[in-house]
């Protein structure tokens, strides 16, 4: 489970930590359902969960390091072995901003290595993550931190235009990384 989610001052900016356990996916696609429909914005719930599934599962599988066989535990039992930072919180965080008309979905976690897409292999039962992110979002990228990393989504907030036509599609997405 999560330890908590923070409003900030600004009630535009919101930020759970997330505990390293499986359930935190299940926690950040709540913590996200949440915030949207406070703003209003459920019209992006299925593309803003099925990105933050995919970061929070990727700081969860690269980030922290452990990829436990699945024989060896029930699935939301498992901890990994992560410690608390200097500062006594929890490595993975995420966090959702509106600033109309964008709504940026943001999981910072401990690792300085970003984010690699690889080649698509849909024989692969992993190995998507990214492209879904890409595919799901009008752009993505991630910027180091002093200690760790934040990798980042955005999606458009305002309706779409033009006879109903995706922005998503109009635009497409962009990659931009940082080093």
């Amino acid at each position: 489970m999560s330890t908590g989610t923070a409003l900030a001052v600004d009630p535009h900016v919101v930020t759970c930590t997330l505990a390293p356990r499986f359930e935190a996916v299940r926690t950040a696609r709540d913590f996200a359902r949440t915030a949207l429909q406070h703003w209003g914005l459920m019209e992006l719930f299925d593309d803003v969960a099925l990105v933050a599934s995919e970061l929070v599962t990727n700081a969860l599988r690269h980030a922290i390091g452990a990829r436990p066989d699945p024989s060896d535990c029930c699935p939301g039992e498992y901890d990994f072995p992560i410690q608390p930072t200097p500062e006594g919180r929890l490595p993975i965080r995420i966090s959702l901003v509106h600033r109309a008309p964008q709504v940026v979905c943001a999981v910072s976690d401990p690792s300085s290595i970003g984010p690699v897409a690889r080649e698509a292999d849909f024989v692969a039962e992993s190995g998507r993550g990214l492209h879904l992110v890409e595919s799901f979002s009008r752009s993505w990228g991630w910027h180091p931190l002093g200690s760790g990393k934040v990798v980042w989504a955005m999606f458009e907030a305002e309706p779409a235009q033009g006879g109903g036509l995706d922005r998503r599609v109009e635009i497409g997405g962009r990659h931009r990384r940082s080093a």
